[in-house]
């Protein structure tokens, strides 16, 4: 069984096809989709069959947890807690864009969906589907890249068919991704004042720390 392929437009996201993404998302599929970064894979948090669905198309270690995509910095404070000025001024230089910050993460999310460590990754993406999506979804979504363990990520749908077109139901086809590099990931979760650069990506760490220069 392929995926089906559906076609939306990158910059003006047709609202019958968001959802039809959405309605997919809520009964439980797997959805591949463009973000800024990569193609991803977007499932929604809360419902922990999905989350495990992507640990098992991605062949994905269950200790490593999920990044999620969201509409805008009000539903970062949603999804964290004991969030400081630090997330407040990162948000506001960088997002939305390819930074990706890790903070404590709040009662919403079942523990799981954090993969058990409290913590929860996430990014408000440069790109309109993703963010029409979550916004229609009213939750945000996964955001794993979509591509096998140790398999190169993908920047067009037709990579994301050749390496798991087969295992999912739903590929968006949003034309070639932005960038080549992955995003920035801070971690935040030592609390007020701290910050930790986990990966450096398509922000460059000497802009993080300008950025947080008092």
């Amino acid at each position: 069984m392929s995926a089906e392929i559906l076609r939306i437009h990158p910059d003006e996201p047709e609202p019958d096809r968001v959802q039809y993404v959405v309605s997919c998302l809520k009964s439980g599929k797997v959805v591949a989709m463009p973000t800024d970064t990569f193609y991803g894979l977007a499932v929604d948090p809360v419902n922990l069959r999905a989350v495990e669905r992507i640990y098992e198309i991605k062949h994905r270690l269950k200790q490593k947890p999920l990044s999620l995509l969201i509409a805008n910095v009000a539903q970062a404070y949603e999804l964290a807690r004991e969030t400081g000025s630090t997330l407040d001024r990162l948000a506001e230089r960088f997002w939305p864009g390819p930074l990706t910050l890790i903070v404590k993460a709040g009662s919403k999310l079942p523990l799981r969906s954090t993969a058990n460590t409290g913590n929860v990754a996430i990014r408000v993406p440069d790109a309109a589907i993703p963010r029409a999506v979550v916004e229609a979804f009213g939750l945000p979504i996964t955001a794993t890249s979509a591509n096998l363990q140790g398999m190169p990520e993908c920047t067009y749908a037709a990579g994301v068919r050749d390496q798991i077109g087969d295992r999912i139901p739903v590929i968006v086809d949003g034309g070639p991704t932005g960038r080549s590099l992955p995003t920035t990931i801070v971690d935040l979760s030592g609390g007020e004042g701290t910050w930790q650069i986990l990966r450096e990506g398509a922000i460059p760490t000497h802009e993080i720390a300008l950025a947080l220069q008092s």
